[in-house]
């Protein structure tokens, strides 16, 4: 008995859509620390505008950037900290004169480290009495570590250094495009 497989040839949509390209130094990465509507291991979600106030007060100078929650091992600096549509976006530099720092940019280059958890308190949560789920509406952000295994599986590290070559390469070759060449 023989199979068929047959192939259907599919009309491909173009979208013209803008690109940013930001170019990260080979110590930074990005990512997202927090996602909202969507609930962690422990039963929370975090709210579109839970982190609003804190960020406003506290800015990203404020909120350590820890390695796996240890207060006693900082590893960087964010430099940006905001909340958009998906979540709660962070930008971070780490600091490779420190050995952990070092650890840790290798560990997440390689993608073997690719996780990022918030450490808060809370400030106003609802419990939703038929799923039993805790809805976090407002929170005092005190760090955002660098983690093995986050709480929320889609907090991650979306993006390593090193890209600072591609993204030159690629703005020379729309610019090539640009010009007709």
């Amino acid at each position: 008995m023989s199979s068929l497989i047959q192939r259907e040839a599919r009309r491909l949509a173009q979208l013209t859509t803008p690109a940013r390209i930001s170019a990260l130094s080979n110590d930074e990465f990005e990512g997202y620390a927090s996602r909202f509507g969507l609930t962690d291991s422990a039963g929370d979600v975090v709210e579109q505008g839970a982190f609003a106030q804190s960020l406003a007060r506290r800015g990203p100078a404020k909120v350590r950037m820890l390695y796996q929650h240890f207060a006693h091992e900082p590893i960087g600096v964010w430099q940006i900290i905001r909340e958009d549509a998906r979540g709660l976006y962070v930008r971070g530099r780490l600091i490779t004169d420190t050995q952990r720092g070092r650890e840790c940019l290798a560990l997440l280059g390689e993608g073997a480290l690719n996780g990022l958890s918030i450490g808060f308190r809370t400030v106003r949560a609802k419990r939703d009495a038929k799923t039993g789920l805790r809805h976090l509406l407002e929170i005092e952000l005190w760090e955002i570590s660098v983690v093995t295994f986050p709480l929320l599986a889609q907090s991650q590290v979306t993006a390593v250094g090193a890209a600072r070559d591609t993204a030159d390469e690629i703005r020379r070759a729309a610019a090539a495009l640009r010009a007709g060449e």
